[in-house]
């Protein structure tokens, strides 16, 4: 079955750099289009980054110029490179799957992971 297994968040001080990991199994990972989301307690999840199959993407505008979004289809692994992190980017972070890049936009995608908790210090 699928699975999304998400790594390396942890704690960092504002305006430092954090690089997600998310390593994906059970599907064809080079088909789909894949996704980083966020959520803070008491706040709507949001999608932070898209990677289309095309190797397009897509940030929030929050994350432009910050993050990046990348993919290694020979390790079907995902990452998120974080840098000049601000104190309002902590969250938990979630990688999503779907073959539907319209289900990704909407933040309906079929699979998840669950989740690497970002924390961020001034």
């Amino acid at each position: 079955q699928v699975q999304l297994v998400e790594s390396g968040g942890g704690s960092v001080q504002a305006g430092g750099s954090l690089r997600l990991s998310c390593a994906a199994s059970g599907f064809t990972y080079s088909s789909y289009c894949m996704g980083w989301f966020r959520q803070c307690p008491g706040k709507e999840r949001e999608g932070v980054a898209t990677i289309y199959a095309d190797g397009s993407t897509t940030y929030t505008d929050s994350a432009k110029g910050r993050f990046a979004i990348s993919k290694d289809n020979a390790k079907n692994t995902l990452y998120l490179q974080m840098n000049s992190l601000k104190p309002e980017d902590a969250a938990m972070y979630y990688c999503a799957a779907d073959l539907s890049g319209y289900r990704m936009l909407v933040g309906a995608p079929n699979y998840w992971g669950k989740g690497t908790q970002v924390t961020i210090s001034s």
